[in-house]
């Protein structure tokens, strides 16, 4: 996985005029769970924004005050008109203890059903997983060049070293469908052998 350093400051209470204070001044507030206590600190907003306006996903390397932690964004909430982040919820990791986060897909390669006329359509961009720290890749990679028109993968034909895949198996990450005018050629063509 790839990974970010941030730096938090500590507040000292969860009380709202402490957090509209920490807004005001152009922070997040933030809570850090999942280790021996809840830690409550802030961080940049623009600062954030390089780890949540971008497909990938980060082990966020956090340095409150001095005390490092790992950990991934488990939660975050939004201004319901500028979207702008004003809440995360942090949870932090160990190298020895599994958890679950949800990786970006990447399809490799090009599939015989687009050469032969077909569309590539990606129906899942993340799959939700579960494992050790170790075994979390930046992304999920597909490879799709084999498939042909009519053809998709689901999740229960991958697997990835380490990690168990929780999403429904039945579920399509990908497929090649006859795009419109593919299918009138193939009509057409048919028609002509007539």
């Amino acid at each position: 996985m790839l990974s970010i350093e941030l730096q938090g400051t500590k507040r000292t209470t969860a009380c709202n005029a402490e957090t509209k204070q920490s807004r005001a001044n152009g922070n997040i507030p933030c809570v850090l769970y999942g280790g021996e206590e809840n830690v409550h600190f802030s961080i940049n907003a623009i600062a954030f924004e390089k780890v949540y306006i971008t497909p990938n996903v980060y082990v966020v390397e956090l340095n409150i005050e001095g005390k490092k932690h790992k950990a991934i964004i488990k939660d975050m909430q939004f201004h319901a008109t500028t979207d702008a982040p004003i809440h995360v919820d942090f949870l932090e990791i160990a190298e020895d203890k599994a958890f679950t986060v949800k990786l970006p897909v990447q399809l490799i390669g090009v599939a015989e059903g687009v050469k032969a006329g077909g569309k590539l359509q990606q129906k899942m961009r993340k799959l939700k997983v579960n494992g050790l720290l170790k075994d979390m890749p930046a992304t999920l990679d597909v490879e799709v060049s084999k498939l042909t028109i009519g053809q998709s993968v689901k999740v229960s034909t991958l697997s990835f070293a380490g990690l168990t895949i929780l999403d429904p198996q039945s579920a399509v990450v990908c497929s090649v469908n006859l795009t419109r005018s593919a299918a009138r050629a193939m009509q057409e063509a048919a028609n002509a052998k007539k």
